[in-house]
């Protein structure tokens, strides 16, 4: 099950040529991926009060058309990995003409306060249910 969240580039976000940095994209990624979280009941900042934090261990984004101030973009985000341990979030940024702006991927762990790798499998297992409901395989 993807999720479409909605953005609109501020002004702060662009370079010296009038686009988006592409650092942003990163950004956006993470914006977008908090929002697809809370909208299924996995906040992240509920998950932190737990003592579950979901560090970003990899992230990549592939640019293929600039975004400028003011242009609405698109990012749709589907969950492509779950083990209950790591999992990985694959993005696609598309302008309102519908020209594919960006796409990339990004990796998390689920650790202990500690920095320990933990299973959410069995201590958490409404959060790890919640995520493999929207899991899809083979995309």
């Amino acid at each position: 099950m993807s999720y479409i969240y909605k953005r609109t580039p501020n002004y702060y976000e662009t370079d010296m040529m009038g686009i988006v940095h592409h650092s942003n994209h990163i950004r956006y990624f993470e914006e977008s991926r908090l929002a697809y979280m809370r909208s299924i009941g996995c906040d992240v900042a509920e998950l932190e009060k737990l003592g579950v934090i979901i560090p970003n261990v990899d992230a990549y984004a592939k640019y293929f058309v600039p975004v400028r101030f003011g242009e609405n973009v698109n990012i749709e985000i589907r969950l492509t990995m779950f083990t209950g341990i790591r999992m990985e979030f694959t993005y696609r940024v598309t302008k309102e003409n519908g020209d594919l702006a960006a796409e990339g991927h990004t990796m998390h762990c689920f650790v202990n306060s500690d920095f320990k790798p933990i299973s959410i499998k069995r201590k958490y297992a409404e959060y790890y249910n919640k995520l493999t409901e929207i899991l899809e395989e083979n995309v």
